[in-house]
């Protein structure tokens, strides 16, 4: 039986079969966690503009239940002012820095958040990254899906990167 329950809020394209979060899974698993994954629901009536208020509609039943880690990818991001509310952990797969709906809440976030993302990704921006968390995980040439060009093997290297940068932060005592 697990004591901490961990919530990966999955991106538009990108749901919880994917690798990024089939792995951080196993590995939240492996920590002692009960890991709930979300599935987006009438995904094909998101508007972009509307979608923090979709997220937050979708989530806030999930999140009232308790969660001790809330792992978002991409369209997930938008769960940042819910985390930054609530006080909740964090972890940011892709996060959607580029969007102030996303940037702003993590920039008052009281609990610590880790931030995973790729060169190669246009939602991704370094210097905010390192500027809102000491938390950072960047991959050189990752994509937004943390796919790295050239032999599969540097994509399944930069999967090892973000799991173990997964596993560190949720391993340290201030988490």
């Amino acid at each position: 039986m697990t004591d901490r329950r961990a919530v990966l809020a999955p991106g538009r394209g990108y749901d919880t079969r994917g690798p990024l979060f089939v792995y951080v899974g196993e590995a939240l698993r492996r920590l002692g966690f009960d890991v709930h994954e979300v599935s987006w629901q009438r995904l094909d009536e998101l508007r972009l503009d509307a979608a923090p208020g979709w997220v937050a509609e979708q989530l806030t039943p999930v999140l009232d239940a308790g969660v001790d880690l809330l792992v978002g990818k991409s369209l997930g991001s938008f769960a940042a002012p819910l985390a930054a509310d609530r006080g909740i952990p964090a972890v940011w797969l892709t996060p959607l820095l580029h969007e102030a709906a996303v940037r702003d809440p993590l920039g008052r976030a009281t609990a610590p958040f880790l931030l995973a993302g790729g060169t190669a990704d246009p939602s991704w921006d370094a210097e905010v990254a390192r500027r809102l968390s000491p938390y950072v995980v960047e991959v050189a040439d990752a994509d937004h899906s943390m796919m790295v060009p050239g032999p599969l093997a540097r994509s399944a290297d930069a999967l090892g990167r973000v799991c173990t940068g997964v596993e560190e932060f949720v391993r340290r005592p201030d988490r």
